[in-house]
């Protein structure tokens, strides 16, 4: 029996009307889905994983993150009592203590219920200087499209005929207290290919944002446009950027009449400035002056002097072929560069000057798995260099330090708690080696010495130059390796953890081996007597989507089960659905035979055969993710099905592009996946 789409016919698809996320048939066939999998999985089990889990989550004494705006910091705080959360304030001084004296902003459960709407806070952007005034992001259901309302931060209200925006994708950048800059795709025409904003509007106190004039647009088929403010500058300039796909943009410097300077760069650079100084760093070689650069340099020049036509830079940072800058950004006039040596984090701090460019390195941080560094202050312009650290590995829960961009002794603000007994469990790395020869690294966690069966769990992304990174995992710690298992985490190509180079050669025609990347880390956690194929249970979601889908048709036999999360599957129509038009740097063009070309090989919607044997799979969704259609899943796990595969399928009926709107909805995802991966390998501890 034929069941399309397959290679021969890519374009004939029986199950399309899958794709209505809201409609009665599609809603229907979720349902009857739901039920399966629940009646199967679902049961005390999961539900004392779930509590379990839900309670690390919901801790009184975990971590609350903040952010400085003015004189006080704010946290954003979910718990089993305020399941949409808590926005609220304190002194720097208070949160310090063990007892912080917090005060609420704005009660998003007390919210929800008043105006009857699924509201799920998406952030806050606070009038600089002043902080007396903000743009709130409410989204119904968790998705990327939002509400935008103003609030005022002294009185803790909306703001009486204030700023208001429909929902939808986009934002705003405050000008004034009485002027916006909206980058939204709210209104007709205002929405690119990818469904983010296609201008630049200039929104008055008082006035219809769709009449809103106009003073940036790009051509419907480049990604998203959108419009900055340098503060810093009495003269306040703003920053026009045309992103044309996800790794490519043109930066314009102009007014409130539009662009009028367009900066002389390469397209894929990144570049920051502060306080006269501006630093760069490329993706692809660069040449200047006669100098090639490779990419992930980082170079620095005065502002001024380039904007003269002047290119004589200094350079920073040189990468390495396992050594990248993975991040960057200024704090009170010093720029902090993240580094990864061989996948071991430090930060380098830059101080510009008339004679050069001093250097020292960020000292007293502790040498673990994971280090993130970043400015406690909303706004750059206003950081005094006070920044925040998080240090963190898989077994050792995080800590959050209080530090500068000088060599001193860090503070520690909090830790969190412990979430699992870690006791007589090791951390190790280890290198495989892929189908070309490469090498390839993981990291692997669990009890010490090789057991031969272990049940493992492997997660992978491979995309988009993130880089995956050791953290303190609390469910694949209480509900995996406490329980006895093993835990894997890859570094395959497609990732960021060595630069571009390591990027490049994952994405477009290099995504199929990125996914042998994975596969062979399988292989190789088998050829060092840690397990066998069948107990080996991997996850992936979004890009990881994709990869675990090319598991079960292009290496099944290396594994026992399969999670597959808010997946991209469908290769051939990703482009028309939701955002997918953003991703075809990353993936390529299917309309284009020479791309689809290679890309048809990795859709495993096409690819998939009855023919053979293949590991269980589950594929989970969510109804409210407006950045990846939740049609892919729908439409992979009703072909498994007709084909007679051992494949379930779960929706929710909220959550965007996650695995809920509320600790619980989470709690409960993960532990439905997980009790799947342990039936689908014989693991029943």
């Amino acid at each position: 029996m034929k069941f399309n789409p397959t290679l021969q016919t890519p374009d004939t698809d029986p199950r399309l009307w899958l794709e209505e996320v809201d409609g009665a048939a599609a809603l229907d066939w979720v349902a009857q889905q739901n039920t399966r999998t629940l009646a199967r999985f679902d049961g005390l089990d999961v539900e004392l994983d779930a509590d379990a889990l839900a309670n690390i989550m919901d801790r009184p004494d975990n971590i609350p993150v903040v952010t400085r705006r003015g004189n006080r910091v704010y946290n954003f705080w979910k718990d089993a009592t305020n399941v949409r959360g808590l926005w609220r304030r304190t002194w720097l001084e208070s949160y310090q203590t063990d007892t912080p004296e917090w005060e609420t902003i704005l009660d998003i459960d007390e919210l929800a219920a008043a105006e009857n709407e699924d509201w799920v806070y998406q952030g806050a952007t606070a009038l600089p200087h002043t902080h007396d005034l903000a743009i709130v992001r409410f989204s119904r259901g968790g998705g990327d499209a939002a509400v935008l309302r103003e609030f005022n931060l002294v009185a803790k209200t909306f703001v009486e005929a204030g700023f208001t925006l429909p929902e939808a994708k986009g934002g705003t950048a405050w000008y004034d207290r009485d002027t916006l800059l909206l980058s939204s795709a709210y209104g007709d025409d205002q929405a690119t290919t990818s469904g983010y904003a296609r201008t630049a509007r200039l929104w008055r106190r008082g006035t219809d944002p769709l009449t809103a004039p106009e003073i940036f647009a790009i051509p419907p088929g480049h990604m998203a446009a959108s419009v900055q403010v340098d503060d810093e500058d009495p003269a306040k300039p703003l920053i026009f950027i045309d992103r044309t796909d996800f790794f490519n943009c043109a930066i314009w410097v102009g007014d409130l009449a539009g662009p009028r300077t367009l900066l002389d760069l390469p397209s894929d650079i990144g570049c920051l400035w502060q306080r006269g100084w501006f630093a760069l760093r490329p993706r692809t070689p660069w040449t200047i002056n006669g100098t090639t650069h490779a990419p992930g340099t980082m170079l620095g020049i005065g502002l001024s002097a380039f904007l003269a036509g002047l290119r004589e830079m200094e350079i920073l940072f040189t990468p390495g072929p396992r050594r990248t800058s993975s991040g960057f950004f200024w704090s009170d006039g010093k720029l902090v560069v993240a580094v990864m040596d061989d996948l071991k984090p430090s930060h380098e701090i830059f101080t510009p000057g008339a004679a050069g460019w001093t250097r020292e390195t960020l000292q007293h941080l502790p040498e673990i798995g994971v280090v993130s560094v970043w400015p406690l202050d909303e706004d750059a312009e206003e950081s005094d260099g006070t920044l925040l650290a998080n240090v963190q590995d898989p077994l050792t829960p995080a800590t959050l330090l209080l530090t500068s961009n000088i060599s001193a002794t860090p503070t520690i603000l909090k830790r969190a708690p412990t979430a699992f007994d870690a006791q007589g469990l090791a951390v190790t790395r280890h290198e495989a080696i892929s189908i070309d020869g490469a090498s390839i690294p993981y990291v692997q966690v669990g009890p010490i010495g090789e057991i031969g069966d272990a049940p493992v769990h492997m997660s992978g992304y491979g995309g988009f130059n993130v880089s995956e990174q050791p953290y303190y995992r609390s469910a694949i710690g209480k509900l995996w390796l406490e329980k006895g298992g093993t835990s894997v985490l890859t570094h395959i190509r497609g990732g960021g953890e060595f630069g571009p180079a390591w990027h490049d050669a994952g994405r477009r025609e290099g995504k199929a081996i990125s996914h042998d990347d994975f596969a062979a880390i399988a292989a190789d956690l088998v050829a060092r007597g840690v397990t066998t194929p069948s107990r080996i249970a991997a996850e992936g979601g979004s890009n990881g989507g994709i990869l675990i889908t090319n598991m079960l048709t292009r290496y099944p036999s290396r594994f026992g089960a399969l999670f597959c999360t808010i997946p991209l599957i469908d290769m051939r129509r990703y482009t028309k659905l939701l955002a997918g038009a953003s991703w075809i740097a990353e993936y390529g063009d299917p309309d284009k035979p020479e791309d689809w070309a290679f890309l048809q090989h990795i859709s495993a919607y096409h690819t998939v055969s009855a023919d053979g044997q293949a590991p269980p799979i589950l594929i989970a969704t969510t109804r409210r993710d407006d950045r990846v259609h939740p049609g892919h899943a729908r439409k992979m796990a009703a072909k498994l099905e007709e084909m007679g595969r051992k494949a379930w399928f779960y929706e929710l009926d909220t959550g965007g592009h996650s695995y809920g709107k509320t600790n619980r909805e989470r709690a409960h995802f993960v532990a439905l996946g997980y009790a799947f991966l342990r039936a689908g390998i014989g693991w029943n501890p």
